[in-house]
């Protein structure tokens, strides 16, 4: 094994643990009934989907998903309905993630999101410490800005390039199998903990010279 030096996590499901149930939840009560058609754990579609692929603004979305609906809803209830997305960010997992800066790793986040959810993951409410997702990691690719999603192998080409690094000196750590199949193709290693699973000593089994 190449000696690993940068450590790439997605957000939802490894730094975050998700409850589409609650993110479902709160669309229906918006008066999107059918959200179940639009929403999925891994990829969104529709106009879910064009919100996180960056082909759509925040007000696009707003406005397309008040027709949907039949009435006007907010851009805090945009955001209100997709946080619900985030069940917990667990303590643990900041803690492991100050660790392995400390340790000399470059940490990077890679992930299908989107600025509704950003909103809150970048306020210093997030961490339940007074610091925004930022605070932990050296570089962000979100497939809303790069207009890419994972398991695009453009999107990891494309932060491989940026990063100036090989895929022998890259782990990549998210719960979605399509995500981490993507990335092997490439060459980078890749572990694949359920989501909410704690992560935290396992990764070490991958970091061992």
């Amino acid at each position: 094994m190449g000696r690993i030096k940068t450590i790439v996590f997605d957000l939802g499901g490894v730094i975050l643990t998700i409850d589409q149930t609650e993110a479902v939840r709160r669309f229906k009560e918006l008066g999107l009934q059918d959200v179940e058609k639009h929403l999925d754990p891994y990829v969104q579609r529709g106009i879910f989907g064009n919100l996180e692929n960056g082909l759509i603004s925040v007000e696009e979305f707003r406005c397309e998903l008040s027709r949907l609906i039949g009435k006007e809803v907010s851009k805090e209830q945009c955001e209100y309905a997709w946080q619900g997305y985030a069940k917990e960010a667990p303590r643990r997992n900041f803690d492991a993630l100050k660790r392995l800066r400390e340790e000399g790793y470059r940490l990077v986040l890679l992930s299908n999101t989107n600025p509704c959810m950003m909103a809150w993951v970048e306020s210093n409410q997030f961490d339940g410490m007074g610091h925004p997702v930022s605070h932990y990691f050296d570089a962000m690719y979100l497939s809303y800005q790069m207009k890419m999603m994972k398991p695009s192998e453009d999107i990891f080409h494309q932060m491989l390039m940026t990063e100036k690094i090989s895929p022998s000196e890259v782990l990549f750590v998210d719960d979605g199998p399509r995500n981490v199949a993507a990335a092997s193709q490439l060459g980078i290693w890749t572990s694949c903990p359920k989501n909410g699973e704690d992560w935290t000593q396992e990764i070490y089994e991958y970091l061992k010279d």
